[in-house]
């Protein structure tokens, strides 16, 4: 009986072979090795752990903004301690602070909460995080790392791939002309390399995908709020030189100005701009400092006049790219997830989050055609890939859609009346009537795994609802909206559930 258990466990185990070392990579290879089976994690780039290594982007990146859907990720993955290590390298923020200009010409700071119930976003440095869970991978012994080796050729129908490694004398071939390279064998491949994914390349050769690729008009260029000296005996907090529980927003109709906490004081900056604005001044870099004072109040009293321009003339102008594409397999051999399956821009702060989440969703289904035969064959094995694609690519697309309208709030909308508005009264609904269910879209989003696709449709019937009673509100005035929340709560409620000069103070627009 023990042997016949033992067999069943031995057949249970597979090689996984991960093609990718970022942070969706790394938490997938994670997974793979916590239910036994023989993991190698493959990387074209130098041990990501070692700061000579150069990012695919030649920046240090956006900085992350972990949230619900990637913590939840991690507390999954069989690794007690995995959160709380990645979280205690992190800042957490509790929403935006948006900066601008007063009529007086005095520079003014509005905070708007992501979260009435308290929730919060974690910055995190995604070198930081991707040291951590790589370091997690090494204590497992069912994990080989495979670094400096380029995927360039897949046969998917035998389960074979081959890897070029590069950056090494010992590696070259017996010519010693040209890299070498070598072949592997593998149960299943997992594609985590980003959005210009060699192994989404190899696959298309396979499979009948669906892609769609865009660029939207705008690129992006980083700056660095440097983190303030302070002594040893002061607290740590002086090193920060605005808030540093807010994500910190300049916006303007057109582009917009970000900056991000680290947690050694500094914040990672990114200007978002037109490449028609791009390229006006790269023809006159001395126009940058100007530009900031009139679109960005406040920013060249943080980075010097001097520091704009260098770093404006000196880190490169990078595209957005969006991806779509279906299906994210092919048979049993191949799946692709995160940036590789589904890139999109950076403005929901859900590009790793949702890559994190692909993972516990694709694990969750792998489990569950293993629980119902002795083994994961092929053939179940090919079935729980269809099963993920079909689940997964609603909520794909949808989180890619969203992120693209997010730019138009986050540099425009979060100044509007109606936006703020409608948080107001969303929120307020969240609160006092919460057997509704009622939550802003970012909320559902942000701080719930709610599956994306859901989100979208909870969202548009929540919008006709207050498009509604805002239009009524617009015809009868603010007591309309309170004589209707009157009939649902009671006289002696409404005091507590309305604010009615807050109401009429978002409606600036309504009393005058």
């Amino acid at each position: 009986m023990a042997s016949e258990k033992s067999e069943k466990t031995e057949k249970k185990k597979q090689k996984i072979v991960v093609v990718g070392a970022g942070p969706v990579g790394a938490l997938a290879a994670i997974y793979a090795a916590q239910r036994g089976h023989d993991v190698e994690i493959y990387e074209l780039r130098n041990d990501l752990r070692d700061p000579s290594t150069t990012p695919l982007n030649f920046s240090r990146s956006i900085n992350l903004a972990l949230s619900e859907r990637g913590i939840n990720a991690m507390r999954h993955s069989g690794r007690p301690d995995l959160v709380e290590k990645v979280l205690g390298e992190t800042v957490p923020m509790r929403g935006r602070m948006i900066h601008g200009k007063s009529s007086s010409g005095e520079f003014t700071e509005q905070p708007q909460d992501y979260d009435i119930h308290g929730g919060v976003l974690h910055a995190a440095d995604r070198g930081g995080l991707n040291k951590t869970l790589l370091d997690e991978l090494e204590t497992m012994p069912n994990v080989k790392f495979f670094f400096s080796h380029k995927l360039t050729g897949a046969d998917f129908k035998n389960h074979k791939a081959w890897f070029e490694i590069s950056h090494s004398q010992t590696s070259l071939d017996s010519t010693g002309t040209r890299a070498r390279e070598v072949e592997i064998d593998f149960d299943l491949m997992i594609g985590a390399d980003g959005a210009h994914s060699a192994a989404r390349y190899h696959m298309m050769k396979y499979a009948r995908l669906d892609y769609e690729q865009t660029y939207i008009d705008t690129l992006w260029v980083e700056f660095t709020i440097e983190a303030k000296d302070v002594r040893e005996n002061q607290d740590p907090a002086l090193r920060f030189a605005i808030s540093p529980n807010h994500l910190h927003i300049w916006p303007g109709k057109e582009f917009m100005f970000i900056a991000i906490p680290s947690s050694d004081g500094s914040f990672t900056c990114t200007l978002f701009l037109p490449s028609s604005h791009v390229a006006t001044l790269e023809a006159d870099p001395s126009a940058i400092p100007t530009f900031f004072d009139t679109n960005f109040p406040g920013v060249t009293s943080l980075i010097s006049p001097s520091t704009l321009i260098h770093s404006f003339k000196t880190n490169p102008h990078l595209p957005l790219i969006s991806i779509k594409c279906q299906p994210y397999h092919y048979g049993s051999s191949i799946v692709i997830i995160g940036d590789a399956a589904h890139a999109m821009v950076p403005f929901y702060g859900q590009g790793m989050n949702a890559g994190l989440e692909d993972v516990k969703v694709l694990f969750s289904i792998l489990d569950d055609q293993t629980s119902t035969s002795s083994y994961l064959n092929a053939h179940a094995r090919s079935r729980a890939l269809a099963t993920y694609s079909k689940y997964r690519e609603p909520d794909a697309h949808a989180i890619n859609d969203l992120a693209l309208q997010n730019y138009t709030e986050m540099r425009a909308s979060v100044i509007s009346p109606l936006y703020k508005a409608r948080k107001y009264l969303e929120e307020s609904l969240s609160v006092w009537l919460p057997s509704l269910g009622w939550r802003t879209k970012y909320s559902r989003v942000s701080f719930g795994n709610e599956r994306y696709s859901e989100v979208v449709k909870g969202d548009e019937y929540q919008a006709r609802l207050l498009m509604g009673m805002m239009a009524d509100m617009g015809v009868l005035g603010v007591g309309a909206l309170g004589f209707g929340v009157w009939a649902l709560l009671g006289a002696r409620r409404v005091r507590s559930v309305l604010d009615v000069r807050r109401v009429r103070e978002v409606f600036g627009w309504l009393s005058g």
